[in-house]
């Protein structure tokens, strides 16, 4: 009977996954909105405040950036509450984020901070490819002085053979992470 379950709900999840990877290719940032607002899963949260930060300062919208702050907010307080629970260099990771994001928002500047989060969240999790990626993306954005996208496209390549596994079929990251080495390629081919 608990198998049974079990599978239940493996399917229910690759479901869940294979839905919010299919929105992601397809730019539909509004079924992962519905979802972050009845589903703590820091992964998705991560990756929807970044979308949502970015279009709202884009937009220059006054209500767009208060939505875009309070998700952040939010983002913030799951990561703290998760914080015991984590793998290892997952709260380092996704505090790092925050912070990028805050800083994004003008609520906080923590710059440095942030890139010592992410970079201790690599020693944390040598093998952990959303760890590596995010690190790989905290160099691709960062200013000259502090990364590169040379240094970036090492740390993508790193967590690409670490993301090709069944855990990650349906891991928008995965195809993220894709997506910054053809951008890396293409920047140092114009250099």
């Amino acid at each position: 009977m608990m198998h049974f379950f079990l599978t239940i709900l493996l399917a229910v999840t690759v479901w869940s996954d294979s839905l919010m990877l299919d929105a992601y290719r397809h730019e539909n940032m509004a079924v992962w909105k519905e979802y972050v607002d009845t589903q703590t899963d820091l992964l998705y949260e991560y990756g929807y405040c970044g979308y949502i930060v970015a279009e709202a300062k884009k937009s220059g919208d006054e209500a767009q950036l208060e939505e875009a702050k309070r998700y952040v907010q939010q983002f913030k307080a799951h990561v703290e509450s998760a914080k015991a629970g984590l793998p290892a260099g997952h709260y380092q990771m996704y505090l790092s984020a925050v912070y990028v994001f805050e800083l994004r928002l003008h609520l906080s500047i923590h710059p440095m901070r942030s890139m010592s989060l992410a970079k201790e969240a690599t020693r944390l999790a040598p093998e952990d490819p959303l760890v590596l990626s995010y690190y790989g993306t905290c160099l691709f954005y960062a200013p000259k002085p502090f990364g590169s996208k040379a240094e970036a496209l090492e740390w993508f390549e790193r967590a690409k053979p670490l993301f090709e596994t069944d855990a990650y079929r349906f891991c928008w990251a995965r195809e993220a992470n894709e997506m910054y080495i053809r951008q890396c390629q293409e920047k140092l081919k114009k250099q």
